[in-house]
């Protein structure tokens, strides 16, 4: 009887481990396939890469100019002149239509302005003729070479896009500040044993409540960091106008999801040991959570709060492309323009401010963890 009872356990084990093989077997097969349909869909072609490499060296380092390309853009040059020092005389007239006999007629207004333009250039020095000249030939040459290096150094440009990226300091800051402030107490509500401090009892009331709570914060949650930061600037700039305002508000609500989870989350892993006897002494559910739960998950606070403000300060820059202010705007701006080497030095200073950021930050977290 002992054996046959032996045989059959032995089967029932080489049935169940060979049920567990063929159940991995399946879950590999399942994996390479989704890997092997994406590979194709996403269409990734290394060699590709190799192939176009010449590419890249063009659209960064820009390329060489022809003996013709640089002949018509000193021609250009020279139009180019008179063509903006006419636009300038047009807003002139325009400003002061009583300082002419000039009707509001507009073809009149630049016919007058092209007049105007001849006379002035005539009258203009040579050496400050052609110091305008060359300034529009140079100008003109980089954007016909195209490229992002050497980026642009003239000290009034550096001034300007410093001013801009410390607008997107102060944006990622009040993002990141508003996101934690608001993470944190609904982060409570997003875990259940958090819930169990705030509304305690078996009784279907409380069951109802904490479930009902739950969902509804949850769902919150993934409502804001369901939609990329991007989309929410377009809907607050589209809101109340453009400006850093749009770009604060759309980095909060973003960072206001990914908080509340991951906050959630620490809450939900915490040592239950520490609230029980926290509770033992008669402490309040407020009590419980101050002395008990808050300082578990503090070095998770600070940590991921950390770490999302360096994340929002890179995203900070991008959100004025769609005008949510900052230097994403000017960047936004110089790349319509073609101006690359502009585009260049705000970015070499981007990547020193989050370096700079991430060196900061670590000594704060080494601190408090």
């Amino acid at each position: 009887m002992d054996l046959v009872t032996n045989t059959a356990s032995c089967s029932g084990f080489r049935l169940f481990h060979a049920w567990k093989k063929a159940q991995r077997a399946f879950t590999v097969a399942i994996v390479l396939g989704i890997l092997g349909v994406t590979y194709v869909w996403t269409g990734i072609q290394p060699i590709k890469l190799w192939e176009k490499r010449h590419h890249a060296w063009t659209y960064l380092f820009g390329r060489k100019l022809t003996d013709q390309e640089i002949q018509e853009a000193q021609a250009m040059a020279e139009r180019m002149v008179e063509v903006v020092l006419t636009q300038n005389i047009v807003h002139e007239l325009k400003k002061h239509p009583g300082s002419t006999n000039t009707s509001a007629d507009t073809a009149s207004l630049t016919k007058e302005a092209k007049s105007l333009a001849a006379e002035r250039l005539a009258a203009m020095p040579a050496n400050e003729r052609q110091a305008m000249i060359d300034k529009e030939f140079h100008r003109l040459l980089d954007e016909k070479r195209g490229g992002f290096f050497p980026p642009q150094t003239s000290l009034s440009s550096v001034t300007t896009y410093l001013v801009a990226l410390l607008e997107s300091l102060a944006i990622a800051i009040w993002g990141s500040l508003l996101a934690v402030l608001w993470a944190l107490p609904a982060s409570f509500l997003a875990a259940r044993n958090g819930l169990g401090i705030l509304f305690p009892g078996d009784e279907v009331f409380y069951r109802g409540l904490r479930a009902a709570a739950y969902f509804i914060t949850r769902r919150l949650l993934d409502f804001c960091r369901g939609f990329n930061e991007f989309v929410m600037a377009l809907v607050f700039v589209a809101v109340i106008g453009l400006g850093p305002f749009a770009g604060v508000m759309a980095l909060a609500i973003h960072t206001f999801g990914i908080l509340g989870k991951v906050f959630s989350e620490a809450i939900e892993a915490i040592d239950p040991g520490q609230v029980e006897a926290i509770t033992a002494t008669g402490a309040g559910p407020l009590q419980v959570l101050s002395f008990s739960v808050l300082p578990q998950v503090m070095p998770q606070v600070i940590s991921y709060s950390l770490l999302r403000f360096e994340s929002n300060v890179r995203s900070a820059t991008i959100l004025g492309f769609c005008g949510a202010g900052g230097i994403g705007f000017l960047m936004f701006d110089k790349l319509n323009s073609y101006q690359y080497r502009d585009v260049a030095t705000m970015m070499a200073l981007v990547i020193l401010a989050v370096t700079i950021i991430d060196t900061l930050c670590g000594k704060v977290r080494h601190r408090f963890i």
